[in-house]
């Protein structure tokens, strides 16, 4: 293990964002049977994108998570959202992100030293990653949305003083909350009280959503509606 990999397992928020993500799945786009509305996922009252609930209902819709729960990564608005296996949603939360825009990362990019990567290199890439729970060198669970190229998703953590974390997590809008190397930072309380809660025991699926092409274009996806 390299000294640099195990910086970033050690999770000082410095996740490096590496070449790839998982080919999205092939979905049905079979119509709900007549009669019956289509299948999709629950909200209850929590405000979501549009982007975010297509995607959401695509998966219930098409079983994209094959039985397992799931958590979308709206980054155009700073905000993560937990589903168990059926589409009932467990949490919502604001939401720490890669500090430059973009949904790929720089090929070699998990081989380079920290102080190299320049700041419009610190993207969070959009796409579809089996993810699990586990622990870093320092003993701290995070779960691990792509575990060879270590990008997780983890309690937020203090960072420098300047950086501000908690305070940028705690503000009304999501201007602010683009800050990390691309790892996904959510508050203490939220990553203990669901993500731990829905990913606990078994592994899941995170959808980070593209905010320089359409989920159409990243997942293959559907309208439900149509």
């Amino acid at each position: 293990m390299t000294t640099l990999f195990a910086n970033v397992v050690a999770g000082l928020c410095l996740c490096l964002l590496a070449a790839g993500h998982a080919s999205p799945a092939v979905a049905s786009d079979a119509a709900a049977p007549a009669g019956r509305a289509p299948h999709r996922a629950n909200f209850d009252r929590e405000q979501a994108s549009q982007e975010a609930r297509h995607v959401a209902d695509w998966v219930v819709h098409s079983a994209d998570n094959l039985g397992m729960p799931f958590a979308i990564v709206d980054k155009a608005n700073a905000k993560v959202f937990v589903f168990d296996a059926s589409g009932q949603l467990r949490g919502a939360a604001p939401a720490l992100l890669g500090l430059a825009k973009g949904d790929d990362p720089v090929p070699g990019i998990g081989n380079r030293a920290l102080s190299s990567i320049r700041p419009e290199e610190r993207t969070t890439p959009a796409g579809r990653f089996v993810a699990s729970l586990d622990r870093n060198l320092g003993g701290k669970e995070i779960l691990w949305v792509d575990y060879d190229t270590a990008i997780s998703m983890h309690p937020v953590v203090k960072g420098t003083p300047a950086e501000r974390r908690a305070q940028r997590l705690a503000t009304p809008t999501p201007l602010d909350n683009r800050i990390s190397y691309g790892c996904i930072n959510v508050p203490a309380s939220f990553f203990a009280n669901v993500v731990h809660a829905a990913f606990s025991g078994t592994n899941g699926i995170v959808y980070v959503l593209p905010e320089t092409r359409s989920p159409r274009e990243v997942f293959a996806s559907y309208d439900v509606a149509e």
